[in-house]
C-alpha cells in the first residue's frame, strides 16, 4: 500500500510540474503586452521597456519560467503586477473561501447522495424513479441559473439568508453558516443526483451477490447487511464519484463567488486572467493542481481501507 501511495505521489509531484509549464508557456505566449497594460496607453515606449525589464519579460520565455520555478520551489509565487502584493499572501487569504465551498457542497452532496441511493436501492419504486429526475434535473439546471433562483426565494423576497458577501468562520461560526448556506446549495443540488445514482447502481449489484443471500440466510437485519456490508462494498465507486465531484465543485465556485460576491479564489482568476497577470495565475494553477493530487492520495488511502485488497499491491 505504501509503495502504490508513492507512486501516485511521484506522479502528482510530475503533474504539477507539467501542467504549470504548459500553464506558463499558453498564458505568456497568449497575454499580450503585458507591459503595456500596466503602464498604461499613454506611457513612453521608454516605460513600457523599462517595466517588461522589470518584470523580466524581456528575458526567453524558458528562463522566465525557471526564474518562476525556483521562487516558486522555495515557496515564492512572486508578487501580482497589478495590485503588487504577494501571490502566497493572496492565495491564503482566499483559498479558504473557495474550499469552504467546495468541501462543505462536497458533504452535503454526499451525504444526501448516499442517502437517496440507498433507499432508491433498497425502496426501488417511485423513490427510484424520483431519483431518476433528480439526475436529469441536476444535469439540466445550470448551477448559476439556481443560484440566482436561491438569492431570489430565500434573500431577496423572504429575507432568511444573506444575499452576498463571506463571514470568516473564526469571527463567527453562525454567520460563517449563513454566509455560504445559499452558494453551497446551488453547488450541492446539481452533484446531489449523480452520487446518488453511482450509490443507488453499486448498491443494487451488491445486494445481489450470493454472500448477501447467504447473510439473510444467517438471520442478519436488512438494515445491517444494507449498512455494514453493502454500503461498504459500493463505496468505492462511489467515491470516485465523489471525488470527482469535489472538483467540479472548484471549478463551479469560479461563477458562484461572483453571483454572491465571495471574494475567494474564483472572483481572483477570472480578475488575474482578465489582466494578464501571470503570477496570481500561475499561483491558482499550482494550487489547484496540488489540492486535486491530494484529493486523489486520499482516496487511495480510503480504497485501502474499503478494500484490503489495495493494501497488498
Amino acid at each position: 500500500m505504501l509503495g502504490f501511495l508513492a507512486k501516485r505521489l511521484a506522479s502528482g509531484v510530475v503533474l504539477v510540474f507539467a501542467v504549470s509549464a504548459a500553464a506558463f508557456m499558453l498564458i505568456s505566449i497568449a497575454g499580450g503586452d503585458i507591459a503595456r497594460t500596466i503602464v498604461g496607453d499613454a506611457a513612453t515606449q521608454q516605460q513600457v521597456d523599462q517595466k517588461a525589464a522589470e518584470l523580466g519579460l524581456d528575458q526567453p520565455l524558458l528562463e522566465q519560467y525557471w526564474s518562476w520555478l525556483g521562487a516558486a520551489l522555495r515557496g515564492d509565487f512572486g508578487t501580482s503586477w497589478f495590485t503588487n502584493l504577494p501571490v502566497t499572501e493572496l492565495l491564503l487569504t482566499k483559498m479558504p473561501i473557495t474550499l469552504s465551498l467546495a468541501l462543505v457542497g462536497t458533504v452535503v452532496s454526499a451525504a444526501l447522495g448516499v442517502a437517496l441511493g440507498t433507499i432508491a436501492a433498497v425502496r426501488r419504486g417511485i423513490v427510484d424513479r424520483l431519483l431518476q429526475v433528480l439526475v436529469i434535473a441536476g444535469f439540466a439546471l445550470p448551477g448559476f441559473w439556481l443560484a440566482l433562483v436561491l438569492v431570489s426565494a430565500f434573500a431577496v423576497q423572504w429575507g432568511l439568508l444573506p444575499a452576498t458577501g463571506y463571514v470568516p468562520f473564526g469571527f463567527s461560526p453562525a454567520e460563517w453558516a449563513r454566509s455560504i448556506t445559499l452558494p453551497v446549495a446551488a453547488l450541492a443540488i446539481g452533484v446531489t443526483g449523480a452520487t446518488a445514482q453511482q450509490v443507488r447502481s453499486g448498491l443494487i449489484d451488491v445486494l445481489r451477490q450470493d454472500y448477501i443471500r447467504s447473510l439473510r440466510g444467517r438471520g442478519l437485519s436488512n438494515a445491517n447487511i444494507v449498512l455494514r456490508h453493502g454500503l461498504r462494498n459500493a463505496a468505492p465507486s462511489a467515491l470516485t464519484v465523489i471525488s470527482l465531484q469535489f472538483i467540479n465543485l472548484l471549478g463551479g465556485a469560479v461563477i458562484i463567488e461572483r453571483i454572491f460576491a465571495l471574494p475567494g479564489l474564483g472572483a481572483m482568476t477570472l480578475d488575474a486572467t482578465t489582466q494578464g497577470d501571470v503570477p496570481q495565475i500561475m499561483g491558482v494553477v499550482v494550487l489547484t493542481v496540488g489540492i486535486v493530487v491530494t484529493v486523489n492520495l486520499v482516496i487511495d488511502v480510503a480504497y485501502g481501507w474499503l478494500n484490503p485488497k489495495v493494501r497488498i499491491r
